[in-house]
């Protein structure tokens, strides 16, 4: 277990800072047009297959009784990214429109890259972000999410995937057997329609009506509204466009994220509307160092299920006992997920597997293939 003295240190926070290096990347993609314009994607996906090729895993566990008064550099790097994100969106929306020396594919592919930057970090920074107490934090979530014109996926997130992970009631847990291609236009529909009903049905235990001014649908409304508006404003029709393409590979990146950590994992039903209480078992974690770096800890994921209010540089890792392994970082198998072919025929035996640890009495999982076991109790 790494002590808290090492854990405070600047030297063991330092590579969580690496996104901030994305911010040069982007302008000379911009500035120089062309093949550049692919740098923010390789930058992401290929470079960190290989750093976590060289760097290996790190399946140290931190002392989880660190006190939060020790973690500034960690906080920090979540706390001022929306600023910096922020204006690197805004100087995009600005150069790009009217940069004559980039064609209209090359602007398509800036924007590609800038939804890169704003999924893999801004959105992932976002969910740590959302999961503190402070109003700060979750406003700087607010702000993050309604750039990208996702801002639901707090409700979402929160209140639906949180509670009922693992089960029919979660859209974002992928089914076994379900391919991406499948998967993304279900959850799209189906995490909007749940979040919305997760906030009006604790209003209306509340005694309170939808529109009441707590619902938090106002805020993503108001913010998400100011961010198309800004858009607009800043770049124009084209800007406005653009803007929506970086949004739209922004959650793409998010749900492909999704799509990996849950896969094929379900909590047993026991009966009468109940299902078991969520446990490290049903998330896929991945142990890479260098992917962990990128993504604040974010394969540690079974513990973020496990303890979802504890911050990510306290996350703890699991041996194959207790949790499942992916055979490789997210930016490998978010790749492979995108060929569907490709991922089940590495996965579905890893599912298969887990089941017979975890589940050795189970006999007939097709009601929980397809979603059919019955719904939670509320």
């Amino acid at each position: 277990m790494i002590p808290a003295v090492d854990i405070a240190k600047p030297t063991h926070a330092l590579p969580f800072w690496m996104s901030l290096a994305l911010v040069p990347v982007a302008v000379l993609g911009a500035m120089w047009g062309g093949w550049a314009t692919l740098l923010l994607p390789a930058s992401t996906w290929w470079l960190f297959m290989l750093l976590d090729r060289l760097t290996g895993k790190d399946e140290e566990n931190p002392d989880p009784t660190t006190p939060e008064a020790v973690l500034g550099w960690y906080r920090w790097i979540t706390l001022i990214w929306f600023p910096v994100q922020f204006a690197l969106l805004i100087w995009l929306l600005w150069y790009v429109p009217g940069a004559a020396h980039l064609g209209p594919w090359e602007k398509v592919g800036v924007f590609f890259g800038m939804g890169v930057v704003s999924g893999t970090i801004g959105i992932n920074y976002a969910h740590e972000l959302m999961h503190q107490k402070s109003k700060v934090e979750r406003w700087l979530a607010d702000l993050l999410l309604a750039s990208v014109l996702y801002s639901h996926f707090r409700s979402e997130h929160l209140r639906v995937h949180h509670v009922w992970v693992g089960t029919p009631r979660d859209p974002v847990t992928a089914r076994y057997n379900e391919g991406f291609h499948r998967f993304f236009p279900r959850v799209l529909w189906q995490c909007r329609r749940s979040a919305w009903s997760a906030e009006v049905g604790m209003l209306r235990r509340k005694g309170l009506p939808w529109w009441s001014r707590i619902n938090p649908y106002w805020r993503y409304w108001t913010l998400q509204g100011g961010m198309v508006l800004l858009a607009l404003a800043v770049g124009g029709w084209v800007g406005l466009g653009l803007f929506v393409v970086q949004a739209f590979v922004a959650v793409w990146q998010l749900e492909l994220v999704n799509y990996i950590e849950h896969y094929g994992l379900t909590r047993l039903h026991l009966g009468d509307g109940r299902y078991e209480h969520v446990l490290p078992r049903h998330s896929w974690n991945s142990s890479y160092k260098a992917s962990n770096w990128l993504l604040i800890n974010l394969q540690r994921h079974s513990d973020h299920h496990y303890k979802p209010d504890r911050r990510f540089p306290l996350l703890q890792t699991y041996g194959d006992d207790d949790a499942p392994e992916l055979p490789l970082g997210y930016p490998v198998m978010t790749i492979a997920a995108m060929i569907p072919p490709v991922w089940k025929r590495i996965m579905n035996p890893r599912v298969k597997a887990w089941r017979k640890r975890f589940y050795p009495d189970v006999t007939d999982w097709k009601p929980y293939n397809k979603g059919l076991t019955p719904l939670p109790d509320r």
